[in-house]
């Protein structure tokens, strides 16, 4: 019998097109479950959701049957459809591209607490920068 294991975790990141803060506190809820749920249909374990009204922060144990580059495309596409038909008077997008960092199991804890605790470190400019989306964005897209 073969049997696949993998330890894959994944924190990725990405902002709102323009880093318009559209991602105010009535759609955070039903945004970030959005996201959750497609997360699990791929296959993958969310670990950490937050963030900010412009942008979000998602810690994830990645399954072995799918690319970085897909996961965070469907999230988002799922997210940018439903905010856009649902949650938001005017279309939704997210921006181009995303951050993403591999991590050891070991990590887990510190960047969990970071992205569950997006508001205070932003808020009290205590941020990690290279966990962080840049603020030029150029490229404009819903995935």
């Amino acid at each position: 019998m073969s049997r696949t294991f993998t330890d894959l975790y994944v924190h990725a990141v990405w902002s709102t097109r323009g880093r318009m803060p559209w991602l105010v506190e009535s759609i955070e809820k039903p945004l970030y479950a959005a996201m959750t749920k497609k997360c699990r249909e791929l296959g993958c374990a969310p670990l950490a959701l937050g963030g900010t009204d412009d942008h979000v922060h998602m810690l994830v144990s990645l399954a072995p049957t799918i690319a970085v580059a897909s996961l965070v495309k469907e999230i988002k596409g799922a997210s940018a459809h439903l905010a856009t038909h649902a949650l938001h008077n005017e279309p939704f997008q997210w921006q181009r591209g995303y951050g993403a960092f591999s991590l050891r199991k070991t990590d887990l804890p510190t960047v969990r607490d970071y992205i569950l605790q997006q508001k205070r470190h932003h808020n009290s400019k205590n941020l990690t920068a290279e966990w962080e989306p840049p603020t030029d964005d150029n490229s404009q897209t819903n995935h």
